[in-house]
């Protein structure tokens, strides 16, 4: 739990500890053929429903947009029901991240984040977009990955943060390492999942009526800003693999099979009009998100800069506020991480990660009453990460509340039995008396 873990260790992440997996073979929805699978349809469904929503909160949350959002479940959904597996409960929306990517999990969630939606042109790249994570739903390439063991198990919430037990003994969150959000239920692709995910795309979005020129436009795009700008699209080139065959590929599919389609039109001025009030934040979106690969880098100041700029453009955006809370954290900079957490929970309030960096740092502040009342507001938006249990001991420790202290390490310990807070966790109880030494 102490490792320091970057944004794509966290997208490796995953939360098997409660699986119970059936072992047998099932037939391909998109191939038909036979294949080896210890995951059943329902089980994608629950892994979907129980994880989603923290990568969900990792990136700071469903944009505030109903309009953008309604018109990408529109097209997400035009598409869906030309797909290979019409029938799950797909949803498809904008989060507020402003790095380049798009994602989704095995029971039809999709995501595409700020930073991905402005580097695209029309809707046909949009309907290449979402049919490409269609395509990895429909063939059940993330079961796929599971049943061979590719995933590895993970913690729920995956976030990072150590016990100090310097001076009055007590433990306190001292630093975040990495990200603070969730680990993922998403794999890393094969270059040959890739290959079929960019097939479907194409297949579902003709369908759908859209000139194939989409699908190759998008992958042209990509490549030009991976040798641009490489930070901004390095996590989703660590889950989707990029290659010149890719993109050769899909023009000789464009040119081939799909030659008739190439009169069909892409839509430019209905994705303009779409994303219009997403374009007109261009400048804080970019700004942001130079910001965020600089915390990564530990560039404190320069981080503090471009997050600054960010917020004189956009004062109530929530990752920007959420950012630049979590860059004050890591430097101890507490009243200043409190106060643009309370800032990011004003502008956001049903959002949950602005309530645990808050909570952190007056955690850290030794203001444990209030921190354990954002710690709960956590809890009660986003339940079931186990982490909260040994924050909560914490605070609770700070405020001399020894059982309810233990009733929450107790408990955490159960869900989580390594690392320095299970260290801490197990060594208070010790000394308590409530479990015996080794």
């Amino acid at each position: 739990m102490t490792k320091k873990l970057s944004r794509r260790d966290f997208l490796h992440l995953t939360a098997l500890s409660s699986l119970t997996l059936m072992t047998g073979c099932a037939a391909n929805p998109v191939s038909g053929r036979s294949q080896f699978m210890l995951v059943s349809e329902n089980q994608e469904l629950a892994l979907d429903k129980k994880n989603s929503p923290y990568q969900l909160s990792s990136d700071y949350g469903i944009l505030k947009d109903t309009n953008l959002n309604s018109y990408l479940n529109h097209t997400g959904h035009k598409l869906a029901r030309l797909s290979h597996r019409p029938s799950l409960p797909y949803s498809f929306q904008c989060v507020n991240a402003s790095y380049v990517n798009a994602y989704a999990f095995p029971g039809g969630t999709i995501a595409v984040t700020r930073g991905i939606l402005l580097e695209l042109g029309n809707e046909a790249e949009l309907a290449a977009l979402l049919g490409h994570e269609l395509g990895h739903v429909n063939a059940r390439h993330t079961a796929q990955q599971m049943s061979k063991g590719s995933l590895v198990q993970g913690l729920i919430g995956g976030i990072s943060a150590y016990a100090n037990t310097v001076g009055s003994g007590y433990g306190k969150a001292s630093s975040l390492l990495g990200s603070i959000g969730a680990g993922a239920l998403l794999a890393s692709y094969s270059r040959a999942h890739e290959r079929q995910a960019d097939s479907l795309a194409m297949e579902y979005m003709v369908k759908g009526g859209y000139n194939p020129s989409g699908s190759t436009a998008l992958m042209t795009m990509l490549t030009q800003l991976s040798k641009h700008d490489p930070s901004a699209i390095e996590l989703m080139f660590s889950t989707h693999p990029m290659s010149q065959d890719r993109l050769e590929s899909a023009r000789r599919q464009a040119d081939s099979k799909y030659r008739h389609a190439s009169q069909f039109p892409i839509f430019r001025e209905r994705y303009m009009d779409n994303t219009a009030s997403l374009r007109s934040q261009r400048k804080t979106i970019q700004l942001i998100q130079k910001g965020e690969e600089a915390l990564a880098k530990k560039q404190y100041q320069q981080a503090e800069e471009l997050l600054q700029a960010a917020l004189k453009n956009s004062p109530n955006d929530y990752a920007g506020l959420a950012i630049m809370a979590k860059c004050q954290l890591v430097q101890n900079k507490n009243k200043q991480a409190s106060k643009y957490a309370a800032r990011a929970k004003q502008a956001y309030p049903n959002e949950a990660q602005a309530h645990l960096i808050g909570g952190l740092a007056l955690l850290k502040n030794k203001q444990n009453q209030t921190a354990l009342a954002d710690f709960e507001a956590y809890d009660r938006l986003l339940p079931g990460n186990p982490n909260l249990l040994f924050f909560k001991g914490l605070a609770l420790e700070g405020m001399q509340r020894r059982q309810e202290a233990a009733s929450n390490y107790y408990a955490f310990i159960q869900a989580v039995n390594q690392g320095e807070q299970a260290q801490y966790a197990h060594q208070k109880l010790v000394e308590w008396k409530y479990i015996e030494g080794k």
